[in-house]
C-alpha cells in the first residue's frame, strides 16, 4: 500500500512540474553547440551585450549576434534545444564539426561540391550574389565587367569561393588569400589591393559602418560564374544525421522569404559600426 502511495506521490509531483514548467521540456534534448567565426557581419558578429536578441559566445563574456544567429535560435526552438553559440576560426569550422566539437555550422557557408565531400547541408536558407568591393574614387568604382578589372590586384577570404573565383579575372593580380573581412577591409583601405570579392550583404555592411568604399555589381552575363550552391548559403551537418536534417530542412521551410529579407535587414541595421 506505501508503495502505491508513493507511486501516485511520484506522479503527481511530475505532472505538476508539467504544468508549471511547460518550457522545461525544450531543455531535455540538451544543447545544440552552433559554430561560426562571429566576425561577418551581417551574416555574424561579436558585440559586448545581449542587446538586439545577441546570444553569449562559450567560454566567453561576449555575445554573438547578426543574421547566422536568429537562424539559429529559429532551429535550436524547433529542435527543442537551447542554444550555444561557439566561436571558431573559418577555417577550423569543418574540423570542428566533424570531431563533435560543434553540432552545426551556421556561418554565412555555401555548400559547395568539396565541401559536400564531407559534410552534409541542409537546405539554402539565404542566397545572394558575388560583387567586388572597392575605395571610392579608385578607377574600378564605374567597372561593370570582370575585364574591367584586368590587371588589379584582389583578394577573397581563405577557404572560400569568393577567393577561387578571383581568377576569371584577366591577367588578375591573385593576393593571398585573407583570414577575414576585418584584414580585407584594412588592405583596401591602406592601398594594398585594388578590390576584394564579397556577397551583396558585405555592401549592405561597409554602407552602414560608413566606410570609403563601393560595391561594384556586375551586368548580367558579365560577372563571376558560379553555381547554385556557390552563392547559397546552408546549414552544415555531420554525415549521418538524415533525421536531425531533415527536421532542420522542415524548420527552415517554416521562414517566410519576407521574414528572411526582413531578418538580413535588421542583421544590417544592428551589426557594430566599424
Amino acid at each position: 500500500m506505501k508503495r502505491i502511495i508513493a507511486a501516485l506521490l511520484f506522479l503527481l509531483m511530475c505532472l505538476s512540474c508539467i504544468a508549471m514548467l511547460p518550457s522545461c521540456s525544450k531543455k531535455t534534448a540538451g544543447k545544440l553547440r552552433v559554430g561560426m567565426e562571429c566576425g561577418y557581419p551581417p551574416f555574424n558578429w561579436t558585440q559586448t551585450d545581449s542587446s538586439n536578441g545577441a546570444v553569449p559566445i562559450a567560454g566567453d563574456v561576449t555575445y554573438a549576434g547578426g543574421y547566422d544567429v536568429e537562424i539559429a535560435k529559429r532551429i535550436a526552438e524547433g529542435l527543442g534545444m537551447e542554444l550555444e553559440i561557439v566561436k571558431i576560426d573559418w577555417d577550423s569550422l569543418l574540423v570542428a564539426l566533424e570531431t563533435d566539437v560543434i553540432d552545426l555550422i551556421i556561418a554565412g557557408m555555401s555548400p559547395t561540391e568539396e565541401r559536400k565531400k564531407n559534410i552534409d547541408f541542409s537546405e539554402p536558407y539565404y542566397k545572394s550574389q558575388l560583387v567586388m568591393i572597392v575605395k571610392k574614387g579608385s578607377k574600378y568604382e564605374s567597372a561593370k565587367s570582370l575585364e574591367d578589372f584586368a590587371g588589379a590586384t584582389v583578394v577573397g577570404q581563405m577557404g572560400t569561393v569568393h577567393d577561387e573565383v578571383i581568377d576569371q579575372i584577366p591577367n588578375v593580380v591573385h593576393k593571398d588569400a585573407m583570414a577575414d573581412f576585418a584584414a580585407m577591409r584594412m588592405a583596401l583601405q591602406s592601398g594594398i589591393i585594388d578590390a576584394y570579392v564579397a556577397e551583396k550583404p558585405e555592401a549592405l555592411s561597409i554602407e552602414k559602418a560608413g566606410l570609403d568604399f563601393v560595391c561594384v555589381e556586375f551586368e548580367e552575363g558579365k560577372g563571376f560564374e558560379v553555381t547554385e550552391d556557390q552563392i547559397a548559403i546552408a546549414v552544415g551537418i555531420k554525415k549521418g544525421n538524415e533525421e536531425r536534417l531533415a527536421k532542420i530542412n522542415e524548420i527552415l521551410s517554416g521562414i517566410s522569404e519576407e521574414e528572411r529579407i526582413q531578418l538580413m535587414a535588421n542583421a544590417v541595421a544592428n551589426q557594430p559600426q566599424g
